[in-house]
């Protein structure tokens, strides 16, 4: 039997329906709007916050289109899976269309991070690393239901408040 690898300790006990939330939220909010994965997120069981850095201040039919894809990629119920791979890997072109496993990035991994990543799937919607606690397939987070929103304009900083009712 394989031995699972080293990973890094991991500090935090992730409520499994909102941290996989957060990785699809993460992805719509990539393709819908074309910034980065958020870098700032507070994810709870109760209610979770999170922030993007976007070109413009969404409006009321572009937050109302979050929340309805996110609820639409719920109800797809994709599985979650993941799979441990090494960091040359991530960087290395096996494919000749520009790496393995295309999007990665490892900018937001500890500097002392293992030489062992997991990254994790969701479908072909999803793929990042993370030690996280997730659930098996999307159906099992629940419907999305956004809070509420603020915008700061200097930052250029859209926040993004929900929670997952299941």
């Amino acid at each position: 039997m394989e031995q699972e690898p080293v990973l890094n300790g991991h500090n935090k006990e992730e409520f499994p329906p909102s941290h996989t939330a957060e990785h699809l939220l993460n992805q719509t909010m990539i393709r819908m709007f074309g910034c980065e994965r958020s870098r700032n997120a507070h994810i709870e069981r109760k209610k979770s916050k999170i922030s993007y850095t976007l070109d413009h201040k969404p409006d009321r039919k572009e937050e109302k289109a979050i929340a309805d894809r996110m609820n639409e990629l719920i109800a797809e119920d994709m599985p979650v899976t993941f799979e441990f791979v090494k960091r040359s890997e991530l960087t290395e072109d096996t494919t000749g269309k520009g790496g393995c496993f295309e999007g990665v990035s490892l900018d937001k991994l500890p500097e002392d991070a293992s030489e062992t990543i997991r990254l994790v799937r969701i479908g072909d919607y999803d793929v990042c690393p993370c030690i996280g606690r997730h659930v098996r397939s999307t159906a099992q987070i629940g419907r999305f239901e956004m809070l509420g929103t603020n915008w700061d304009e200097e930052k250029r900083s859209f926040r993004i408040r929900f929670k997952v009712i299941q």
